[in-house]
């Protein structure tokens, strides 16, 4: 059986449950031990049934997750997915061309701004269907 907890301060536009969370046992008649994360290590694990909610599964909170090859040092290589804009920035004398990245593994949130020169070095299919785009606009 899962529920939902009730946890946190009751401001306008937080959420006010988190989990879903397993319970683990029935303590008494209206309390309940639940199977918290680690990152709430701090917090005693019985509750009221008051601070409780039914969870109702719902599809959408399935997450799809894809193995990652690993390193024997159990690190792994970021590869891009695409460039998502181009700027350029100006340091003294000197124009610095620049590319957002998008990269594998991260969401398009998480982009960064590389040097252009240095993401063209390293992963140059990036830039092929890019120059095919200005070859035929040309």
């Amino acid at each position: 059986m899962r529920g939902v907890l009730r946890f946190g301060k009751k401001e306008k536009l937080s959420p006010r449950f988190i989990g879903p969370f397993e319970i683990l046992e029935r303590v008494g008649a209206v309390a309940y031990r639940i199977a918290l994360s680690p990152n709430l290590a701090a917090v005693h694990n019985v509750f009221h049934v008051s601070m409780l909610r039914k969870y109702t599964p719902d599809p959408t909170h399935v997450i799809e997750h894809e193995m990652l090859p690993l390193r024997e040092d159990l690190s792994y290589e970021e590869k891009p997915i695409r460039t998502l804009a181009r700027d350029t920035r100006r340091l003294c004398n000197k124009d610095i061309p620049l590319v957002k990245v998008s990269w594998g593994n991260h969401r398009e949130e998480e982009a960064t701004w590389e040097r252009e020169e240095d993401v063209r070095r390293a992963y140059p299919e990036l830039f092929q269907e890019i120059s095919t785009f200005e070859d035929e606009s040309s």
